[in-house]
């Protein structure tokens, strides 16, 4: 009989056992069973990791269940973005620069804040980087001739979008994540 068999048997034993062995006490009768409370289930046992010795014969090894398995290194990536800003009106912030975050490097002009503004616009569910749903009704305001390529990773999540100024709705976009993109001074 097996380890977690046998363990599960007992328990359940020990389980339909107690009206009995409180009835031998001289305890007080339980209450019907209607008016009681749940019977706990015992405690689920972990099931052991097979390994290649034990594969295939449908029984583990007996150092599977002694053997304990160590959590894995929990090693958050590191966010890496590439932004490339052409049209902006400065040879400052035109051109590419590298953004990590957390902790915020890279030679993006304004790492610290740009970082910053990424994790106040990062909301679970949410792209950051979603472009304007299709059909948006937009102001039909330019904004410059600014266009921004963003690539790279962004809380473990792949990053390629595009960036422009040629709307109300591409504009709120665009300064939503200002300073990660720059201003334009065009």
């Amino acid at each position: 009989m097996s380890l977690v068999v046998a363990a599960t048997t007992a328990a359940v034993s020990l389980v339909a056992a107690t009206p009995v062995l409180a009835a031998s006490s001289g305890a007080r009768p339980a209450a019907p069973a209607a008016s009681r409370a749940p019977i706990p289930l015992p405690i689920p046992l972990p099931l052991p990791l097979l390994d290649h010795r034990s594969e295939g014969t449908g029984f583990p090894d007996l150092d599977d269940f002694t053997r304990t398995v160590p959590a894995p290194a929990h090693r958050p990536a590191r966010d890496r973005l590439t932004v490339t800003v052409t049209g902006s009106g400065s040879s400052v912030t035109d051109g590419t620069s590298t953004l990590t975050c957390h902790p915020a490097g890279g030679n993006h002009p304004d790492a610290r804040r740009a970082c910053a503004q990424l994790d106040k616009e990062t909301h679970w569910g949410k792209d950051t980087f979603a472009p304007v749903p299709e059909g948006s009704k937009c102001t039909m305001i330019y904004g410059s001739a600014a266009t921004a390529h963003v690539s790279g990773r962004w809380a473990g999540r792949p990053v390629d979008a595009h960036f422009r100024r040629t709307n109300g709705c591409e504009i709120a976009r665009w300064q939503r994540l200002e300073p990660l993109l720059p201003h334009p001074t065009s």
